[in-house]
């Protein structure tokens, strides 16, 4: 069955205009034009991904966000009309899986949109073992949980399987397309900002001290690698 695709902006026509291409990909597309509409019908249709603007009446896509997180993983795109750093972290923290900056081009957010299907569609990776534990974090992928200092740290979807690469590959370091390509797919290959966007905020989840990481470190110009501690 083609994915069915929830699209929330209170502008009419970019709602038509984003809504005319995903159907001419063979999706099926809803449509709500405020934030209350677009969250009933996401509880009541239950598309496989949600296409949410931020600035809308009734209700902002920030809480519409942050509500269908409290329930469900389904992926989000937010619309940004600004491509400001807080405006991407603050996505992040509600849990969006990914962020696209007005005015965008067509035929590039359309390649978004099928890359967080796919993801979404991915099969998880087999049973495995604890991948790292000291004490202070702990790292066990079989049960796709996370604990800093024994209390449980909440992960978005993109942010675990980033976190899990680079665990998996502990003291290796992964270059910065090869991250990209692996956990976004292979649209997202330029998109090095964005994945420094990743790393900060992930850091802030998981390191004593983010600004000093022990754990999430840079290889200048080249990549990341996840350092194991004593």
């Amino acid at each position: 069955m083609a994915a069915r695709i929830l699209v929330v902006d209170d502008d009419p026509m970019l709602a038509e205009l984003v809504s005319y291409n995903l159907e001419a990909e063979g999706y099926s597309v809803l449509t709500a034009h405020d934030g209350l509409e677009g969250l009933r019908l996401f509880h009541e249709r239950q598309p496989d991904l949600l296409v949410l603007d931020i600035a809308m009446p009734k209700l902002s896509g920030w809480e519409v966000c942050r509500r269908i997180r409290e329930v469900s993983e389904t992926p989000i795109i937010m619309l940004t009309a600004q491509g400001r750093e807080q405006d991407v972290v603050r996505a992040l923290e509600l849990g969006a899986d990914d962020y696209v900056t007005k005015p965008f081009r067509i035929r590039e957010f359309v390649a978004r949109v099928q890359a967080n299907l796919r993801r979404a569609r991915a099969e998880p990776v087999g049973k495995e073992q604890i991948a790292y534990q000291d004490a202070y974090l702990t790292v066990d992928l079989n049960r796709r949980r996370v604990t800093v200092r024994g209390a449980v740290v909440k992960l978005t979807p993109t942010e675990y399987r980033l976190l899990a690469l680079l665990v998996r590959n502990k003291g290796r370091v992964l270059e910065f397309r090869q991250i990209l390509e692996q956990v976004w797919g292979f649209e997202y290959l330029d998109d090095i900002d964005y994945l420094r966007v990743y790393i900060w905020h992930l850091r802030r989840k998981i390191e004593q001290d983010p600004k000093n990481p022990v754990y999430l470190l840079n290889e200048l110009n080249t990549g990341y690698r996840f350092e194991p501690q004593d």
